[in-house]
């Protein structure tokens, strides 16, 4: 529901009404009970961020991201260092003590 701002020509009473959009404007002053009411035109307060906002620099390059992708990729081992790294002849590696 917007918020609308209104002056009074008469009395000098501005103020702040909420209403529907579909709502005629309000046309007597709630102080001074006169007809001289209207309706201003404002900026309105559609969105407000707080905080330091989103920023480019605020998300990681796509080197960053490349490189942490690599390290935590897992590893795959090759036949020859898994033989190396059991040598006990067994069935387990498929390496066969020499």
């Amino acid at each position: 529901m917007p918020t609308y701002e209104y002056h009074c020509d008469s009395c000098q009473h501005d103020f702040e009404e909420f209403q529907y959009i579909k709502d005629e404007p309000l046309k007597k002053c709630p102080k001074c009970q006169k007809n001289k009411l209207r309706r201003l035109i404002s900026g309105g307060s559609a969105v407000v961020f707080r905080g330091s906002g989103f920023y480019q620099t605020d998300y990681r390059s796509d080197a960053y991201k490349k490189a942490a992708k690599a390290e935590t990729a897992p590893k795959t081992e090759s036949a020859a260092s898994k033989q190396s790294a059991c040598c006990s002849g067994c069935s387990g590696c498929g390496g066969a003590k020499e």
